[in-house]
């Protein structure tokens, strides 16, 4: 779970705190008005958030591993394609990444409420906060040296791999079963004697 966090943050911090320099560099040949740079961001972030909800809706109807190796996954192919390309395709592509970063935030909550012991659950959480703060500390330190040297593809390639070493952490967190809905009527209790 920490792991997860760690590297949710830091893709995060990198996207968020890149996205701007990041959009105008691949719009360049395109579009250089910085308001309008900023009004695509906009509408990007907007849209992009609401993937939040619907992660939250789907937390209660699908079991947690498989949401969020399904997510994880298309965030590390949609990242790698989009340090391939530019213009409006590259603008296309940077809003469905950015849905599944946003989408992934609600999954180190919803770990710790399903795996944690309600005694300890301040305490993780707590921690979570501090690794997730420190993680993005590193991520926004790291942005400018990475992009100066390397450039914003080299960027997105450290992205489209942070994912998929979360893709392996999230592989190995125990099967959850889907939750039952609140009102749902609990399953009958078969005894030994039913089942023979």
């Amino acid at each position: 779970m920490t792991m997860a966090a760690t590297s949710g943050s830091l893709l995060f911090n990198f996207s968020t705190n890149s996205n701007y320099e990041l959009l105008a560099d691949r719009l360049r040949a395109i579009l250089q008005d910085p308001a309008r740079i900023g009004l695509l961001l906009a509408a990007v972030y907007a849209l992009a958030s609401l993937t939040q909800l619907a992660v939250g809706h789907l937390l209660d109807r699908v079991a947690l591993k498989t949401l969020y190796l399904g997510i994880v996954a298309a965030q590390a192919v949609l990242l790698a394609l989009a340090a391939a390309v530019d213009g409006w395709v590259f603008y296309l592509l940077q809003f469905l990444f950015m849905a599944t970063i946003f989408g992934a935030i609600p999954f180190t909550d919803a770990m710790i409420v399903r795996f944690v012991d309600d005694g300890m659950r301040s305490r993780v959480s707590g921690m979570r906060l501090a690794v997730s703060f420190g993680a993005s500390s590193v991520a926004v330190w790291l942005i400018g040296p990475l992009v100066k040297q390397a450039g914003f593809t080299a960027l997105l390639g450290v992205m489209a791999a942070t994912s998929v070493v979360t893709l392996l952490v999230v592989s190995r967190l125990p099967a959850t079963p889907v939750p039952r809905r609140a009102g749902a009527e609990p399953e009958p209790l078969v005894t030994a004697q039913q089942r023979s």
